[in-house]
């Protein structure tokens, strides 16, 4: 797993190909605004979670974030346990995102 603040997440996001934005929060909090083109798993449906995890292309570069980094990072080290090669944590989460945010399509 690798941490980065949003300026090296953005980055790297856009320098990494076939890369894949992952929101573990709620519903609720997602509410309040995504990343473009986030796929929306809520870490807290545990269960859910795992088998939605077991279906994504484990080859596949995974960028994590949640509303402060703690459930990205606890998910990322899940998603690498599960097999998944690469994950990016998002330090801060959306906490400390600046950057542009679009409504969920739910």
């Amino acid at each position: 797993m690798i941490h980065h603040s949003q300026e090296d997440w953005i980055a790297a996001l856009a320098a990494t190909e076939n890369a894949v934005i992952i929101d573990v929060r709620t519903p609720e909090e997602c509410a309040t605004g995504i990343l473009e083109n986030a796929i929306m798993l809520d870490f807290f449906k545990s269960e859910v979670f795992q088998q939605e995890i077991a279906e994504l292309d484990k080859s596949k570069p995974y960028f994590v974030y949640c509303r402060s980094g703690n459930r990205s990072s606890h998910a990322c080290t899940m998603m690498e346990n599960m097999g998944i090669v690469k994950t990016v944590n998002l330090v801060g989460g959306m906490n400390a995102w600046t950057g542009p945010k679009v409504m969920p399509t739910i």
